[in-house]
């Protein structure tokens, strides 16, 4: 379909294209760079006050009897049907005209009508025929389109999919951003046409629409529960940004709300759904999707506002695997919640999908990174406590500004992965996991799983046979630098049976258990196999 043309339409290019026109040797005279007008009907006619007949988009055919001999005449005809916003006017050559009028050509270029002449004649029910056939098999071949994407909306949902893939499907069958909010205007979530490339960002687009209006939109009441004010749940808008929309989009846009409202019947669904849109904006930013500059006025969109003050990102890693069926609403309405007793700016993301939740912190200044740290950190845990989620793994990324804040969401997302595993912490900090990042990364490679073996296999094998085992011994011992002292107070073992086990593993391991370069090995090795043991 050519650019710019609503769907279930054709063009006037497409029309002069058809066989019935194409015999009369159409000549395009004035307006030929806007031949991808829609044509809504096709009309015939002479009366020199036809336009008063006609109610725009229309394809008028005339033999020229109603534009008048005057120039005066021809002119106030010809302004006349663009002032009705016809699609094209199509004379055709013989009966009045064997050419047509310079006024007739010349007020047609400046109103920006096409105008068409026909050098052969053409029976013109043949043309209005041909059209509207041309018409109504668009118009089905849509319908069916709009059959179908209400049935994959359906399988998506019965496949264990939510709000977001719908969306996303219907802004696909739509070209256009897709939004669901809540009846007083507030964003639930944003969609584009999947795969689309070049199209506008929904987010931005949203922003906008305070200032530039929403005339062509599609808006859709999602219905409720209750009457009054719980009669409407939520909003559907579809906005014609990127191409125009036609009626069959409002009947499947019925349709597509019908299908939102039995998923939101669900309790805390509105909440799970901005957290997942808060998602997918992070997640853009951490993979570069989003531009420094355009990431503030889109938080923005989303009811972040920090001040002008440093970013923090954070990660928390919930522990999925262990946590309640169904928990992502709960998760999110109770993370939330807790979130707003912190007293610092903070966007909350959920990547269920990906095991993750991002959050950008708005800082007054790096300094306060630690205790703001800890705030956040502790209202994640209990609101994952409260959702019956386990302690959660939260990772504290560097104080970052929007430039850098996707990075840092990137690095910190990567760290709480290699975090897992680690003595449970409050929170982790980015910059103390480095090594762990590294050795997560080269965790599928065979290289990491022959140095662990190297070096802690007789020690591994020990322990797979007997007691006691000697590796919690050996990780004491490292991570207290060697002070033996306080490796027996931590183990509650006195200083002799300490040192018989060290002796035991500097004979298993065939090692110098004080020389530095043996210490830096066995302390790699050690936090290597945590890693390995994922694979």
């Amino acid at each position: 379909m050519e650019p710019h043309a609503p769907q279930g339409t054709i063009t006037v290019a497409r029309a002069l294209a058809l066989p019935a026109l194409r015999k009369g040797l159409p000549e395009v005279l004035a307006a030929g760079d806007r031949l991808d007008r829609p044509v809504r009907w096709v009309h015939a006619g002479e009366a020199p006050n036809i336009a008063a007949l006609l109610k725009g988009g229309e394809l008028l055919l005339t033999t020229g009897l109603g534009l008048g001999s005057r120039p005066a005449e021809q002119r106030a005809f010809v302004r006349g049907l663009a002032e009705r916003d016809i699609a094209a006017l199509v004379v055709e050559l013989g009966a009045r005209f064997t050419t047509l009028p310079a006024a007739v050509v010349d007020t047609a270029r400046s109103c920006g009508l096409p105008l068409v002449q026909l050098h052969r004649e053409v029976p013109f029910v043949a043309v209005t025929e041909e059209i509207h056939t041309e018409l109504v098999n668009e118009h089905y071949a849509l319908l069916r389109r709009a059959e179908e994407v209400h049935r994959r909306c359906t399988e998506v949902l019965l496949g264990g999919g939510g709000v977001p893939e719908v969306l996303r499907l219907f802004a696909g069958f739509a070209g256009n951003p897709v939004f669901l909010g809540t009846p007083d205007g507030r964003l639930l979530y944003a969609a584009g046409p999947e795969g689309a490339s070049g199209g506008s960002d929904p987010l931005q687009v949203w922003e906008g629409l305070r200032s530039a209006g929403m005339a062509g939109a599609v808006v859709t009441d999602i219905p409720g529960t209750g009457p009054g004010p719980g009669a409407v749940r939520a909003r559907l808008t579809v906005l014609p940004v990127d191409a125009p929309l036609a009626p069959v989009h409002r009947i499947a846009a019925d349709r597509t709300a019908g299908l939102l409202a039995v998923v939101l019947l669900q309790a805390r669904q509105e909440e799970e759904l901005a957290a997942r849109g808060r998602g997918d904006f992070l997640s853009d930013l951490a993979e570069e999707r989003v531009s420094a500059a355009d990431a503030p006025a889109q938080a923005r969109v989303l009811g972040f506002r920090p001040g002008p003050g440093p970013l923090l990102p954070l990660v928390m890693r919930p522990a999925t695997d262990l946590a309640p069926a169904d928990g992502r609403a709960a998760l999110a309405c109770a993370v939330q919640e807790e979130l707003a007793g912190v007293g610092v700016p903070v966007l909350l993301g959920v990547r269920m999908p990906e095991g993750r939740v991002p959050l950008l912190v708005g800082l007054r200044d790096a300094a306060e990174r630690t205790a703001v740290a800890g705030r956040v950190a502790a209202a994640l845990r209990a609101g994952a406590e409260r959702a019956g989620f386990p302690a959660p793994v939260v990772v504290a990324g560097a104080p970052a500004t929007w430039e850098t804040a996707g990075a840092g969401l990137r690095h910190a997302a990567e760290a709480a992965t290699a975090a897992q595993g680690l003595p449970d912490r409050p929170w982790h900090d980015v910059r103390r996991l480095d090594v762990d990042v590294l050795l997560w990364r080269l965790r599928s490679q065979g290289d990491l799983a022959a140095f662990v073996d190297r070096v802690l296999g007789p020690l591994i094998a020990h322990d797979a046979a007997s007691r006691p085992a000697l590796l919690p011994t050996l990780a004491a011992y490292l991570a207290h630098a060697g002070r033996k002292a306080e490796t027996a107070r931590e183990l509650h073992l006195n200083r002799q049976t300490l040192y018989d086990r060290l002796a035991r593993i500097g004979r298993l391991l065939g090692a110098d258990l004080e020389d530095p370069e043996t210490v830096l090995s066995l302390s790699l090795a050690l936090r290597a196999r945590r890693h390995t043991e994922w694979i």
